[in-house]
């Protein structure tokens, strides 16, 4: 199995702590290694043939870094010139795998995920390698436990017996409240947790089938299969992506194609998607706040908050805020408003203030 870890995300909705050049998958979130660290330890039970990290030009040297302490096993970064979403990345990874070995299985994760439960999830991972080999693109649909607003959902043809993987029906966007009530209440539908998994030429088959620009374009780069060394073919990668568009493998392949299955798994998840998902995965103190990393905070007659300091941060009668401090920006806002902290991130792109960026 090759390993395949998509890490070149901005992590906006994680601003002011998370900056283009040390997004989310490169802090600390929960105190100790970093996501990505925790990412790549956590599928070397698995014994992969190889481990590539794909991430952006921006942060590839602190990516690097992170990983020199994993010594002893073949770690490849590869740059990316921008970001251009899931598909370009997956069919870069796919097309230097191929070259080298067509019928590999890859397992294709995103670097800033939690997992509570890395034994179940490995043998999650092992159970998707048949149905992978067989030529099905596996996606991996975590058991809901909530009627979540936050995620996508994948529905399965649950006709099968046994507990999967089953076919997929459809792909749904992140529903209303009402919506995702009647998913949960239904049975048959999962998070989609990004996480997939399938064979180098199949994936390549159905990229050139329903994303054939995208196909042609890295069909064109050019290099020795029997060498391995990704920052020589940077030329052609940037070629490439100045010319392909950002688009995912979800929207670009797998909503599309008829040979997708879905695997139930249940391993303590969370694709931490913004500040207000830490209170479910960090424990709170008695009045129900996270502190992160030890900040001294005191609090008074509130309840519920996410506070991250440089200095002592107090709070007085308030309910459900989030509260960032860093050297150079305080960011306050609604635990039910940090979806939008990403409107941050745009806003100052758009008045030029590169610097908080």
């Amino acid at each position: 199995m090759y390993v395949v870890i998509l890490a070149g995300g901005s992590g906006t909705r994680f601003w002011p702590l998370s900056r283009k050049a040390h997004p989310k998958q490169l802090m600390s979130v929960f105190g100790g290694k970093s996501m990505l660290q925790r990412t790549v330890e956590r599928v070397i039970p698995l014994n992969p043939k190889r481990i590539l990290v794909v991430t952006n030009h921006l942060q590839a040297d602190e990516t690097r870094r992170q990983l020199e302490c994993l010594r002893g096993i073949r770690i490849d970064v590869i740059e990316e010139p921008m970001g251009r979403n899931t598909a370009p990345a997956i069919s870069l990874v796919a097309t230097l795998i191929a070259r080298h070995d067509p019928e590999a299985v890859m397992a294709v994760l995103p670097a800033d995920h939690y997992i509570a439960d890395e034994d179940a999830f490995c043998a999650a991972l092992q159970r998707g390698r048949e149905p992978a080999m067989n030529g099905w693109l596996v996606t991996f649909g975590i058991l809901p436990d909530r009627p979540e607003t936050g995620y996508g959902y994948i529905e399965a043809d649950r006709n099968l017996r046994g507990d999967g993987p089953y076919p997929v029906k459809r792909f749904v966007e992140k529903p209303d409240a009402a919506t995702a009530a009647e998913y949960l209440t239904a049975g048959g539908f999962y998070w989609n947790s990004g996480m997939f998994m399938w064979r180098a030429d199949v994936i390549l088959d159905r990229i050139a089938n329903y994303m054939p620009d995208l196909a042609r374009a890295f069909a064109g780069i050019a290099f020795d299969a029997d060498i391995w060394e990704p920052a020589d073919l940077a030329p052609q990668i940037e070629a490439v992506y100045a010319m392909v568009p950002g688009q995912s493998i979800d929207y670009g392949v797998m909503e599309k194609a008829d040979n997708v299955l879905v695997l139930p798994a249940s391993f303590g998840w969370s694709d931490v998607g913004s500040w207000s998902a830490l209170p479910g995965l960090i424990a709170p103190d008695d009045d129900g706040t996270v502190r992160l990393a030890g900040e001294t905070v005191i609090s008074v007659d509130s309840n519920g908050c996410v506070v991250r300091g440089e200095k002592l941060v107090a709070l007085v009668g308030v309910r459900d805020l989030v509260v960032v401090d860093t050297p150079d920006a305080l960011m306050v806002c609604t635990r039910d408003g940090a979806q939008d902290v990403r409107k941050i991130v745009e806003e100052l792109e758009r008045r030029g203030l590169k610097q908080y960026l």
